[in-house]
């Protein structure tokens, strides 16, 4: 019984705040209750069972995502007058891309009951005992293992690819000497000198 009260106050929660966010005017709003939904998601995650998604849920995507969608709003300079008057010209296309998602949704359920498919396949199993998260890395790890480390380069060379595209040398700007820094000895750097009362120091 406490499993479906809280199976329905997640359920309840991520589609209030799912609505919030796209209803919300205020862009940092909106992505305070995306946060709001994806803390209720990992909640129903750990209920079916899923602590690793529920983990990722809250590290990657709350922890990494979504507070770089903050700071990226928060810097950004919106205008929020403008911003309002484009949500009536795009409220049509968006409620035909809702009713299509919706149409998906309802076709995919359908399909997923009157397929051939038998019920102990439809999920993977895993032998009585074993952890969600140890059966998922014995899986990445033995047989994805390649798929995995390709990803891994991929995000490798994304990541400085990025960093080239980003890296540009700028006229004007002082370049700093690291060798220079360290070769610098103590008496080049400090300089004693014996000031004499009520005069200015020489510089």
């Amino acid at each position: 019984m406490i499993q479906v009260l809280a199976f329905y106050l997640f359920a309840t929660l991520v589609l209030a705040a799912a609505a919030m966010t796209i209803a919300s005017r205020n862009p940092v709003h909106s992505v305070l209750w995306l946060i709001f939904a994806f803390f209720n998601a990992a909640g129903l995650m750990v209920l079916v069972g899923a602590e690793f998604i529920a983990m990722l849920l809250v590290i990657v995507y709350v922890g990494a995502v979504s507070v770089l969608f903050l700071f990226v709003v928060m810097m950004l300079d919106i205008d929020f007058a403008e911003l309002r008057q484009g949500f009536v010209r795009y409220l049509w296309p968006g409620l035909a891309l809702a009713v299509a998602l919706a149409v998906e949704l309802f076709i995919a359920a359908g399909a997923w009951t009157a397929g051939p498919i038998a019920l102990g396949r439809r999920a993977a199993p895993t032998p009585n005992g074993t952890p969600n998260i140890e059966a998922v890395g014995a899986l990445l790890y033995s047989r994805y293992l390649y798929i995995f480390e390709a990803a891994g380069l991929v995000l490798l060379v994304a990541m400085i690819g990025a960093i080239v595209l980003t890296h540009r040398q700028r006229r004007g700007v002082k370049p700093q000497n690291i060798g220079r820094q360290i070769a610098r000895r103590p008496e080049e750097a400090v300089r004693m000198i014996d000031q004499p009362v009520g005069q200015g120091v020489e510089l």
